[in-house]
């Protein structure tokens, strides 16, 4: 995941999604339930990162452990 940082909330559907970098067609896979990656469908690079019932997940304190080939730069 490499570029600019994107963090977006849907309080409604207690959904929390994390992306980097431009947009671009992509697809969705479950690797935990209610934990979705989803992928540029060309490059197979990780574009983001979904939580399903995050607020939920956050009150019970459940830990989400992600095993991803995942890189995040965080340099200005």
């Amino acid at each position: 995941m490499k570029g600019p940082l994107r963090v977006h909330y849907d309080e409604e559907g207690d959904f929390l999604e994390i992306a980097a970098g431009e947009p671009t067609p992509s697809y969705a896979e479950e690797v935990q339930p209610g934990v979705f990656v989803r992928k540029d469908e060309t490059t197979d690079e990780v574009k983001s990162v979904g939580i399903l019932g995050f607020k939920r997940r956050a009150k019970e304190q459940t830990d989400i452990e992600l095993r991803l080939p995942v890189q995040i730069s965080l340099s200005q």
